[in-house]
């Protein structure tokens, strides 16, 4: 779809075609918005982490610190508008940033590999036994399937999923797009794979003591990992710093992927105030007001970060879900519609695409399915998962948006092959 249409709409545009005539403009309406508030739930998940991890570092060296909520909502604020004003006002240096944290997420992998194989056993904390590694499994969630819990536990990764969307946003801004956007999809695929898993590899041998790390319950368990890894805490914060700053890089990029998708909403007439949200800025050279616009919505959901962290929860965890249901409303109908809509790009999968798109149809309505269930059992109001009542909000009021205003005043997006 990418090397078909290349658009900073992403998943928005192709629903429109794949939809056909009859369809598109509602499929198109509730992916752009599904797919709109998704990304902003990712820039705040990034904008949070990086915020605990910061207390966690201050912590570390204060042994008689106070964790409390609004500690961090004042760093996440700090954080989201740091990389907000970036994007408002430095468009030019978008592709250095871009460079730097590519380096820096390249250089951290290798310090980190490096240092989470070596340190464990210099320190005296010792490796964790190859038999915990590869063979051990733990249930500690209450559920009595081992299936559905290896399952369930597959959401962390499924945020990967929105790296992989990420740099279908900026197809406008790149050379070569039809050709350049499906091979920077499958490199972020493949060098995902080889590095993560190495990662993680290394991060379990470097954990002798899981338990410790679990049943204390810490608001930054990154950090009790590297601290039992490293063995000091200057190891731990340095490990920690280098988590940051490629993440500060990317939260930066999420604020593009967002602000673009918005825009693009704003230009077809689909949000309030669409003369300004859909404008790019003729001094800056970037859709200033939709950037903006994600930035005061970046901050009323860090407010809630400290009234309920339940609540916030639920917010952050239905990335994954509106995610995927965003490419749902792109993928089914490209079935159903024989795949005759969408003229192919120099990157097609010909026969085969039928059995890519059926199964990842499938693995959509499965996970989203799983991904709402409780994380653990028993559970109660406040470890309850809301994910469900999330997305179903944000599509009822999606909906309701739809009946007010975009049956009359939405343009769908022209499409030009």
């Amino acid at each position: 779809m990418a090397s078909s249409v290349p658009s900073s709409g992403g998943v928005y545009h192709w629903a429109l075609i794949t939809a056909g005539p009859t369809y598109g403009r509602v499929c198109s309406w509730f992916a752009g918005w599904l797919n709109g508030l998704a990304w902003a739930f990712a820039v705040a998940a990034n904008c949070v982490m990086t915020s605990n991890i910061l207390v966690y570092c201050y912590s570390l060296y204060h042994p008689d610190y106070v964790y409390e909520r609004w500690h961090v909502f004042i760093s996440y604020l700090l954080m989201s508008w740091m990389c907000c004003l970036i994007v408002m006002f430095g468009q030019r240096i978008l592709p250095t940033l871009s460079r730097i944290g590519s380096f820096l997420i390249i250089a951290g992998f290798f310090v980190t590999i490096i240092v989470c194989a070596v340190m464990p056993g210099r320190s005296g904390s010792g490796y964790a036994s190859s038999h915990s590694v590869w063979a051990g499994w733990e249930n500690m969630t209450g559920y009595s399937s081992n299936g559905f819990v290896f399952l369930a536990g597959m959401l962390n990764g499924a945020f990967a999923v929105g790296a992989i969307d990420c740099v279908t946003h900026i197809a406008e801004e790149i050379p070569n797009a039809r050709k350049n956007i499906p091979k920077a999809l499958a490199c972020q695929v493949g060098m995902g794979f080889l590095t993560g898993f190495s990662y993680l590899i290394v991060i379990f041998y470097g954990t002798s003591d899981l338990a410790s790390i679990t049943d204390a319950d810490p608001f930054c368990p990154i950090g009790d990992i590297y601290l039992q890894a490293a063995g000091s805490r200057a190891g731990a914060v340095g490990l920690l710093m280098v988590l940051v700053l490629p993440i500060l890089c990317a939260t930066s990029g999420c604020y593009v992927t967002t602000g673009r998708t918005i825009y693009a909403l704003g230009r077809d007439g689909a949000t309030p105030f669409a003369s300004k949200i859909g404008s790019v800025s003729e001094r800056w050279k970037s859709p200033l007001w939709a950037t903006f616009a994600c930035g005061i919505f970046m901050t009323v959901i860090g407010a809630i970060y400290v009234g309920s962290l339940t609540a916030f929860d639920a917010f952050i965890d239905s990335f994954a879900v509106l995610s995927t249901l965003s490419y749902l409303l792109a993928i089914l109908p490209h079935m159903l519609t024989g795949r005759k809509t969408m003229k192919p790009g120099p990157f097609w999968m010909g026969r085969w695409g039928w059995v890519v798109n059926a199964i990842a149809c499938m693995y959509i309505v499965v996970s989203c399915i799983i991904y709402s269930f409780p994380y653990s059992l028993p559970t109660s109001a406040a470890s309850m998962n809301y994910t469900v009542v999330i997305t179903s909000g944000l599509s009822v009021l999606v909906g309701v948006w739809w009946l007010v205003h975009g049956k009359r005043h939405y343009e769908a997006p022209k499409i030009v092959f």
